[in-house]
């Protein structure tokens, strides 16, 4: 049993060495454009593993994966088990994100800095924590794979969602906020990965 033990732990720590959890794609800005988002005139809700889905807009992002975050505690990991730290624009600039510490913890994306690379102001507005939805098990497998470094396009909606106890989890609709309730949560529909 201790072999077999060693064993897995010796698979696990060679593949971790060989098969790299990020990507390089070097310097430069790799998404040039921001986040879409049409807002939707009426409400269309729907029931998805028993809470009341409502969407607010329909939102497309091409972005680079600063970092992801795997959840499994807390009513929110019923509907959304990952969260991406997405960036555009300057924030999809490896020789800006260098300079930048990321980080991801209790459903929020945290920053630091020495000093700024780019002003505050683009840090806040081109990059944003995002609560993935996944509309079904195949986009919980590739939102699952995506390594960070990689530049994917997502298509969905920003939602409302509500249980019948009176519990509700709501999307910011603008990438100009920060702090709490800042965060997008985005029923995935559709995911690729770009680069």
């Amino acid at each position: 049993m201790k072999n077999l033990a060693l064993f897995i732990f010796l698979i696990a720590a060679a593949w971790k060495l060989f098969v790299p959890d990020s990507v390089e794609l070097g310097p430069g800005v790799m998404v040039d454009s921001s986040p879409k988002q049409q807002t939707l005139a009426g409400s269309d809700s729907f029931v998805f593993k028993d809470y009341q889905i409502t969407r607010l807009a329909n939102f497309d992002i091409q972005a680079k994966l600063l970092a992801k975050e795997q959840y499994s505690l807390g009513r929110e990991s019923d509907l959304s088990p990952i969260d991406f730290a997405l960036g555009w624009q300057n924030m999809s600039d490896e020789s800006v994100l260098k300079q930048i510490e990321i980080s991801q913890s209790n459903r929020w994306y945290h920053w630091r800095v020495k000093q700024f690379p780019i002003p505050r102001k683009e840090i806040e507005t081109q990059s944003a924590n995002m609560h993935m939805i996944p509309a079904n098990d195949q986009i919980e497998a590739l939102l699952k794979k995506v390594k960070q470094g990689q530049i994917i396009s997502i298509s969905g909606s920003l939602v409302r969602v509500d249980a019948d106890d009176g519990w509700h989890w709501r999307s910011s609709l603008t990438r100009d906020d920060a702090g709490a309730h800042a965060c997008e949560i985005i029923y995935v529909e559709h995911i690729e990965i770009n680069h």
